[in-house]
């Protein structure tokens, strides 16, 4: 069974980030970069279109990726405004990393877990576990990696994995919310993209109001996720949005 369809969201608000050199100029590794984001919403209407979640996959080569549904809650920082995109892993560009986001998700690994860092111009990033005893598991299970094809870039839509140096992935991944073809050179391999109108329809409304993370932000502390799970996040960050589910389809 192939599961076709997205939820759209349509919304009056307003942001603000730093400008682009300055995050630029602060990114290093899993750490992403210095921002800050502010959404306000004004009025929401939630609709359902359908969406040809294989045709748009097939674009791309078929070099057996397959198809992941995320089903996300908490839009916009509203408990019940929930959405769904689609991931299409591609194994010609990066084999291991998406083995290891293949096993994530054959391991029910991405329920539960809060989109912690959202910087709306450049990333979403998500991959701690909110229980500390499985992510305790993968935080000590690096991959080697994957040399970034000529023909492939961090443009918007396209999920990689962060990284604290060279042969370093676990379980981070941030999602491209531009065309950020400058971290290409600095190790980051693609392992997928988000396809059909996922990004505009569910992506772009992840809740980003916390702006970055501790110590230089407001936002949630990576080393207390890492240590206290969600029972931190949804006490003290409530309006993160979080994955409800994530299942393979039959293409």
């Amino acid at each position: 069974t192939t599961r076709a369809f997205s939820t759209v969201t349509t919304t009056t608000s307003s942001s603000r980030t730093t400008s682009t050199t300055q995050l630029w100029s602060a990114f290093t590794r899993r750490d992403l970069v210095n921002g800050v984001a502010a959404t306000t919403a004004a009025a929401a209407v939630s609709l359902v279109k359908p969406l040809s979640v294989v045709a748009a996959a097939e674009e791309d080569e078929d070099d057996g990726g397959k198809l992941i549904a995320f089903t996300v809650d908490n839009l916009q920082g509203q408990a019940g405004k929930t959405g769904t995109f689609v991931i299409k892993t591609q194994p010609s560009w990066a084999p291991k990393g998406v083995a290891r986001f293949e096993k994530l998700t054959q391991d029910n690994f991405w329920k539960d877990c809060r989109i912690f860092r959202v910087l709306p111009g450049f990333v979403a990033q998500f991959g701690i576990n909110g229980d500390p005893s499985i992510q305790q598991v993968y935080r000590n299970s690096n991959i080697g990696d994957d040399a970034i094809p000529r023909s492939v870039s961090n443009r918007r839509g396209t999920v990689t994995f962060a990284t604290a140096g060279p042969n370093t992935r676990t379980s981070q991944i941030f999602i491209n919310l531009r065309d950020n073809d400058f971290l290409d050179k600095q190790g980051f391999t693609p392992i997928g993209r988000v396809v059909g109108s996922g990004m505009e329809d569910v992506v772009d409304l992840f809740f980003s109001g916390y702006g970055e993370g501790a110590p230089g932000g407001n936002g949630p502390n990576q080393g207390k996720i890492q240590a206290r799970g969600n029972d931190y996040l949804i006490k003290e960050f409530p309006k993160l949005s979080y994955f409800v589910s994530a299942e393979f389809i039959n293409k």
